[in-house]
């Protein structure tokens, strides 16, 4: 049976050493040795994350995915197998190719650092891309293009390449990304005309509100640094979505961690025609603005976070759910997936996060 949605481009294995007990300074402290916690290991990047969150939810779902032939491929698979006998059917093997991998360093009472291996990934494109199954799909999202060299080269040039030929299937096309550091290749492309060759293509953008300052308004990140999340408002907000909406996509919005999601969608109910084929009313989104606040649970770690959020807002989407509705499901995804330390395994089925939101469920 065909899918609803196909999640591609990056995924990995992740490894998460229990750093909990230890000060960040510890973290980096040459030459001594601290003792830690057990190692715990999931499958990581947007086509796990997302896509295994996306099937938890009970979605349909399709992984288009690469990985070598060697024992961290063969991790990533058995790691997706569990969650489905068939996730990993579509997961390309290539021969002789290095997997994917990322260290999660999470220290006491501090964000995340990741420090990852694209591997196979440093030569993905169109060409991994399956349209046979995409076609056949409602929805196609794409994760990561931000590790994706052969994508963000060039301008965006296999990027747009990219988009064209999946738009050409006639599905819907979602985009996540990932923030780049700043003296990586990937940190020095010109992501803002990137962005405004392939927006264009795009139907649904949610990035992190770090990832699309750092693309269009690196400025104001640099300046507010630590304070980034004091000074948005709504105003800011609103702003930087008619930016995206602006460059053609048709709903934009913000992952904004402790402080919820944003959404706003086009104006014009004809750039939204695409949500009648997912079950949505163009009509209910048309100039839609909403920002949900964050629920309250208790925090086990915050690795995949952003990813799961963007699974509970498909999810709903193409349940036909409300603008706003849409954006409490993400938010309630991302709070049941940051009460485990792992990219996945907090996520809870669609009819639990129901019921959570039933029984009144806080916010911050």
């Amino acid at each position: 049976m065909p899918a609803d949605i196909v999640v591609a481009g990056h995924i990995a294995l992740d490894i998460l050493p229990d750093l909990s007990m230890l000060p960040p300074q510890q973290v980096v402290d040459a030459g001594k040795v601290y003792e830690i916690g057990a190692i715990s290991y999931s499958t990581g990047g947007a086509v796990s994350n997302t896509g295994l969150a996306l099937h938890r939810l009970g979605v349909s779902v399709e992984l288009l995915a690469a990985v070598g032939d060697d024992w961290v491929g063969r991790a990533i698979i058995d790691y997706a197998r569990g969650f489905g006998p068939d996730l990993s059917r579509h997961i390309q093997v290539l021969p002789g190719a290095a997997s994917p991998y990322t260290v999660v360093i999470e220290p006491l009472n501090r964000d995340r650092t990741l420090l990852t291996n694209t591997g196979v990934y440093k030569d993905y494109d169109l060409r991994n891309i399956d349209l046979d199954r995409v076609s056949a799909a409602r929805l196609f999202h794409l994760g990561y293009p931000t590790l994706l060299p052969r994508l963000y080269a060039e301008d965006g040039a296999g990027f747009l390449a990219l988009l064209r030929a999946v738009k050409a299937t006639g599905v819907a096309i979602s985009i996540d990304m990932s923030l780049p550091p700043p003296e990586s290749p990937s940190g020095q492309a010109d992501w803002r005309a990137i962005l405004q060759r392939c927006l264009p293509l795009v139907d649904i953008f949610v990035p992190s509100i770090e990832e699309i300052m750092f693309m269009l308004r690196r400025g104001d990140l640099e300046r507010w640094g630590s304070e980034l999340f004091d000074r948005l408002n709504a105003e800011y907000l609103a702003g930087l979505a008619e930016e995206l909406l602006a460059l053609g996509v048709g709903i934009a919005g913000f992952k904004l961690g402790e402080r919820g999601l944003y959404l706003q969608a086009a104006a014009n109910a004809d750039r939204l025609a695409f949500l009648t084929d997912l079950g949505g009313s163009p009509l209910a989104w048309t100039g839609a603005a909403v920002w949900q606040p964050a629920f309250q649970v208790e925090v086990a770690g915050t690795t995949g976070a952003g990813d799961a959020a963007y699974a509970g807002l498909l999810a709903a989407i193409i349940r036909g759910y409300s603008p706003q509705e849409c954006a409490r499901r993400a938010c309630a995804v991302a709070a049941c997936n940051i009460e485990a330390a792992d990219a996945t395994s907090g996520v809870r089925a669609w009819a639990e996060t129901e019921a959570r939101l039933a029984a009144g469920w806080a916010t911050l």
